[in-house]
């Protein structure tokens, strides 16, 4: 036993000294801190919109680790760029003009030693944020306004919303504001909860680094908005459309402001037969509608919203004086079609905490602001969650002007 104890204990110290050994090899110096290394050569500059691509040759020294570039751009203080000596281009970004700008590169040891800086000249195109800026449109809408247009390189922006104070001076407004998300080619950002008077508003395109277009300066009027009263929405069922499930579900529980079983409009999918069903209601007024809310039934297996007739795909249409057939004829309009997409992208009946939260919420359906003033609605289902054509409708709320 102790024979073996001793052996045990050299193969420890051999181990020990073997590792020692081995760092010992590696703490030897990987560079020298007093070489200079050389400089990049045959450099050519490719000029794009708000940046520059430039091209160089790396040089066959093995003391270079990287080649940087430094220079300054807009409102951004100096700005450096790296990329590893593998590469033979880099790019430098931010220019919101058509200047010419000085860049200083270097090659870079890797002690840190830089070489001779090597100067050379950019002059950019026009920068992506003044396309953005010259397609921007601004539209009254109900409760707010809308902002649209166009942005080509998907690039991530702000629309800066400038609103005035109390004294009258135009200070940024992040509640108007909007942040485009990479990506993005076009651009649909609508701001509502503001007072029905004119005012007028500032707007800018902004970059990352800080670059801004030219102010926008318009005035804007909210259209008046406000939700209808449920208390005069009664049932106005026509020809064709598709019975409610005879064990407890009615039509006019669609809008009596309780949510569960069996306070739900919920259609027989085999008495309404395979095609689109559809459920008709009487607003009680005329009037020109903003949005529909919608808020779907939720099946307890465990709560599921995107699942059975939920609407997947539907039609909304409206009328004043609809013919008395039912057909949807020309007494119809229809004022838009709306799809319903799963957060979460989620296989069928597999719904994930935030899909609930989101339906749990209800989903809004804007309606075109050039749409026609109405009483009566009718909520046509192409496509529920299960591949069916049956419909619920847990709670409706419907807003808009009816003055």
């Amino acid at each position: 036993m102790n024979n073996l104890k001793k052996h045990i204990q050299w193969l420890a110290i051999g181990s020990f000294l073997f590792a020692t050994c081995g760092k010992e090899v590696q703490q030897e110096p990987l560079c020298d801190g007093n070489t200079v290394p050389s400089a990049i050569t045959n450099i050519q500059v490719e000029n794009r919109k708000g940046y520059a691509r430039i091209n160089y040759k790396v040089p066959d020294d093995p003391n270079i680790l990287y080649v940087l570039a430094e220079y300054t751009s807009g409102k951004a203080k100096t700005i450096e760029t790296k990329v590893s000596y593998y590469v033979d281009s880099l790019l430098v970004n931010g220019f919101a003009d058509t200047l010419q700008h000085e860049i200083k590169l270097y090659s870079v040891s890797r002690c840190g030693v830089r070489s001779q800086p090597i100067t050379t000249t950019i002059k950019p195109l026009e920068a992506p944020i003044h396309d953005v800026f010259r397609s921007m449109k601004v539209e009254n809408a109900f409760g707010g306004f809308r902002l649209t247009g166009d942005n080509a390189t998907g690039a991530n922006y702000g629309i800066i919303v400038l609103s005035p104070n109390q004294f009258k001076e135009y200070e940024i407004d992040n509640y108007k504001s909007v942040y485009l998300t990479t990506g993005e080619k076009t651009f649909l950002a609508k701001i509502r909860g503001m007072d029905t008077v004119k005012q007028r508003l500032g707007f800018f395109v902004q970059d990352r680094w800080g670059n801004a277009s030219d102010t926008l300066f318009q005035d804007v009027t909210p259209i008046y908005e406000t939700q209808f009263d449920k208390a005069k929405f009664k049932t106005y069922v026509l020809p064709g459309d598709a019975p409610q499930v005879t064990n407890g579900a009615r039509l006019e529980y669609a809008w009596d402001n309780r949510l569960g079983w069996p306070y739900v409009s919920f259609t027989d999918q085999t008495a309404g037969g395979s095609g689109p069903h559809t459920i008709t209601f009487d607003m009680g007024i005329t009037a020109k509608l903003s949005l529909i809310w919608i808020r779907p039934f939720p099946e307890l297996n465990p709560t599921q919203f995107y699942f059975l007739t939920t609407l997947k795909r539907f039609e909304i249409y409206g009328a004043t004086a609809p013919t008395a057939s039912g057909a949807l004829d020309a007494s119809w309009t229809l004022l838009s079609s709306f799809q319903i997409t799963k957060p979460s992208g989620t296989a069928y009946g597999k719904d994930t905490d935030l899909d609930r939260e989101v339906a749990a919420a209800g989903f809004n359906f804007e309606i075109p602001l050039n749409a026609p003033r109405v009483r009566y609605l009718r909520v046509r289902c192409l496509e529920n969650w299960a591949g069916g054509t049956a419909q619920n409708i847990n709670e409706i709320t419907v807003y808009g002007d009816p003055r």
